[in-house]
């Protein structure tokens, strides 16, 4: 770590030297301009105030909702955006280059209630007009310069409350207990199956996500109570949204990271749109080859965004997104052959689409959606005599047709009405698992092996309202879902929410719903002696949110979650399916690739403490989180068990300091209790193996916790940009405990864990 620390010192010394030459010689300054519409009917908004704070520079939106201000001095602002009617907004942590312009997009909301007789109160907070509990909001920024989460947006999600990880160094998020693969995750309007680099078939886990957060505008993220509009999950929703490209000039950037490298591109089309276009390739590969390491893994992942204004009512967007994920073996020793021998190997390659045309209505909006998934999974493990023990050629891609109409039916009431029909056209399969990983519930080896392919056909149909009055917001809606593979086809789910505005900045909240989630389709394949059914999960949350500050919030949550028709696995009668990361599949049948019946049960409660406070004329910015819950689940067998995935306690703690327009420094720590293990036979013939009568009985792992430090520099040169960072994670070296695996060599468990301190060094080079 005293080498990284050194070569950015060193470093920083150099650049320092040109810097100060070049801030002396030039004025340095630079440009903001964006876009003012209304949240909730996407029209512009004229005449809107946009003011930079503690400096006299502004401007008001014209008839299209543009603005522009110049000659900026390069800095760290806080834009506010104000008008009558609207809640006023203010965006925190833009940074001001001599590069490109600054682009901000703002999308204010309508003021639904009205309090007489209080002082108008700007917020640096997003409110939205569809959620009134357990959703918080990140701007691309925020997330970039978090301690720890190498940029990735889905780490940044861990941060917030009701928020686990299976395992340090994974993206398997679990919300208020529920398992992986019941999180939706959604980029511009397009539901995206896994969202992650190496991700786990079946579920939405995976080490890295794939998503460049140089390109992400914001990202809303719900633990549960959301709309009607949203479905087919039964956990969290994270929304996440493209920035456009800039339509100001052409720009570029290079990018050196914690992960890999990249570089992106970036213009106005004409005077009527605007393209993005970026690539990465990782490093890992170089890095483990030189270190010995016989696993190696390489990616690459390409994003692009184009928008096209066709007229002021009409204009489309097309996104695209893909990955490409290797990993190469190194079997030249018996250690490396012995080590490889437990790990299933995951290939993959994965894309998605998506192309959008919005039409404007004057008091609404109508978006049609149609969007393409694709995921080709190569995964194959061996023995440590090469021979192959697992293999999983699987295809799965879907086609979407999204259509959409918001409309504001007077100044207090908003109506939405949406279709969302799925095609999933090209779902083949080729898999093998031999019969002693194949156990049944007495010790039968069940070999399967599949060659088939099949169709599926969904469609979910949606309506919801919002209506403001006195000092209440009522939002009530449903949503009427179709899957022609299951054994009860329709299923509807009533949601509803309510606020009550005590005063200006403080209000309680209650969302109340049902939910529904499909299967995954390779839970089909496990020869389940009967068709399976949704899980159904119904949820009640109630909330007290306080705005201490303008730019100080406090939210304060109950919920309950009750679960049925969970799938409950046959040949482990004790177990409900939790698949996460199967990174061997010796330890446990993988993918839910077994008989499975949906007879499970289960409940989720808990307590939840958020406090956040973002950058503003204090030049401070945090976050506090606090979780205490328990999760228990009744399979085939016994009475209910804590769930796979039950951390008792979750404590996230972060700050940052922006000491001047040029430094900052933050840091991060994280707490959480050990979460429940099964023991393993230590004797006999399932010496080994997993004693699935004691299910999540055994010792819970030892507490995790660790702590992450990061420093970043602005360096700003007459029509240039450089910022360097260094990052160190786990700080202070512990080394977490992640799972218990069975040591073969040594015939006993033994504790994996994660890695001690890794530091890291990031550039990135804008123009």
């Amino acid at each position: 770590m005293r080498k990284y620390i050194l070569v950015y010192l060193i470093f920083i010394s150099i650049l320092n030297t040109t810097y100060s030459q070049e801030k002396t010689s030039d004025k340095l300054t630079g440009i903001i301009s964006g876009e003012v519409i209304s949240a909730i009917t996407k029209n512009p908004i004229r005449s809107v105030t946009v003011k930079i704070e503690n400096i006299k520079l502004g401007a008001i939106t014209n008839a299209e909702g543009k603005y522009i201000i110049r000659n900026i001095p390069a800095g760290v602002y806080t834009v506010r955006f104000s008008i009558l009617g609207y809640e006023v907004y203010n965006q925190s942590n833009v940074i001001v280059s001599t590069a490109m312009p600054v682009q901000l997009e703002i999308q204010l909301v309508e003021k639904v209630i009205e309090l007489e007789g209080t002082e108008v109160r700007s917020s640096y907070f997003i409110k939205l007009s569809e959620a009134v509990t357990s959703t918080q909001t990140f701007s691309g920024e925020e997330i970039k310069r978090t301690p720890g989460v190498s940029e990735d947006v889905i780490r940044a999600i861990s941060l917030l409350p009701g928020v686990g990880v299976t395992q340090p160094g994974r993206n398997d998020l679990v919300v208020r207990g529920g398992a992986p693969f019941e999180n939706l995750f959604i980029v511009d309007n397009i539901e995206i199956p896994n969202i992650n680099h190496f991700g786990t078939q079946g579920t939405s886990g995976g080490p890295l996500s794939l998503i460049n957060i140089d390109f992400v505008k914001n990202v809303t993220f719900s633990a549960g109570g959301f709309g009607a509009k949203y479905g087919d999950k039964t956990s969290s929703l994270t929304n996440i949204i493209l920035r456009n490209g800039n339509e100001e000039s052409f720009g570029a950037k290079a990018v050196l990271s914690a992960t890999g490298f990249g570089l992106n591109f970036e213009g106005p089309i004409s005077d009527k749109g605007s393209f993005i276009f970026g690539a990465r390739r990782s490093y890992l590969d170089f890095i483990f080859k030189a270190a010995g390491f016989g696993f190696i893994p390489e990616y690459w992942d390409f994003i692009g965004k184009a928008k096209y204004k066709l007229d002021k009512s009409n204009s489309i967007s097309f996104i695209a997104i893909g990955a490409l994920d290797d990993v190469s073996l190194n079997n030249d020793s018996l250690d490396n052959r012995f080590k490889n021998s437990t790990v299933a190997v995951p290939n993959q390659k994965q894309y998605f689409s998506g192309l959008t045309w919005q039409h404007l209505l004057g008091n609404g909006f109508i978006n049609v959606t149609l969007g393409e998934t694709y995921t080709n999974y190569t995964t194959f493990q061996n023995d440590s005599l090469l021979n192959t023990v697992f293999k999983n050629n699987s295809k799965e891609s879907e086609t979407s047709l999204k259509t959409e109409l918001d409309y504001m039916i007077s100044p207090k009431i908003e109506f939405l009405i949406g279709n969302q029909v799925k095609w999933a056209t090209n779902l083949a399969y080729e898999i093998l698992i031999p019969g002693f990983m194949r156990t049944d519930s007495i010790g039968i080896p069940r070999e399967l092996y599949i060659d088939t392919n099949f169709t599926d056909y969904k469609n979910a149909t949606y309506a919801s309202m919002t209506a403001g009055f006195g000092n209440f917001k009522l939002t009530i809606g449903g949503r009427l879902e179709y899957n022609n593979l299951l054994e009860t086809q329709w299923y509807l789910s009533p949601r509803g929410s309510v606020l009550y505005q005590l005063n200006e900045v403080t209000a309680f909240t209650m969302s109340l719903g049902r939910y529904y989630q499909s299967p995954s389709y390779i839970w089909f394949l496990g020869g389940s002696p009967e068709k399976l059914n949704a899980i159904r999960s119904d949820q009640i949350v109630l909330g007290f949110d306080h705005t201490l500050l303008e730019d100080v919030k406090v939210q304060v949550e109950l919920f309950y979650k009750y679960y049925d028709n969970y799938p409950a696995r046959l040949y482990r009668p004790t177990a409900v399916l939790a698949p996460s990361g199967f990174d061997d599949i010796t330890y446990d049948i993988p993918f839910g690739l077994e008989p499975l019946v949906s007879k499970g049960v289960g409940l989720a409660r808990g307590f939840e403490i958020f406090i956040q406070k973002k950058l503003s004329e204090i030049p401070l910015s945090g976050l506090f989180s606090l979780t205490i819950g328990e999760s228990k689940f009744k399979s085939l067998v016994g009475d209910f068990r804590p769930g796979s995935y039950d951390a008792l306690a979750i404590i996230n703690l972060a700050a940052a300091w922006r000491i001047n327009n040029e430094w900052e420094i933050s840091a991060k720590f994280r707490y959480s209790t050990g979460l429940p293990t099964t023991p393993f036979y230590n004797q006999g013939t399932n010496i080994g193996k997993l004693d699935f009568s004691r299910f999540n009985e055994g010792e819970r792992l030892p507490a995790s916790h660790s702590m992450d430090f990061r420093i970043d520099k602005i360096w700003n040169f007459s029509g240039f940009m450089l910022i360097t960072y260094i990052d160190i994670q786990n700080l202070y070296g512990k080394k977490n405990v992640s799972a218990v695996r069975w040591d073969y060599r040594n015939k006993e468990p033994k504790y994996q864990t994660s890695f001690g301190i890794l530091p890291s060094i990031g550039i990135v080079a804008e123009i």
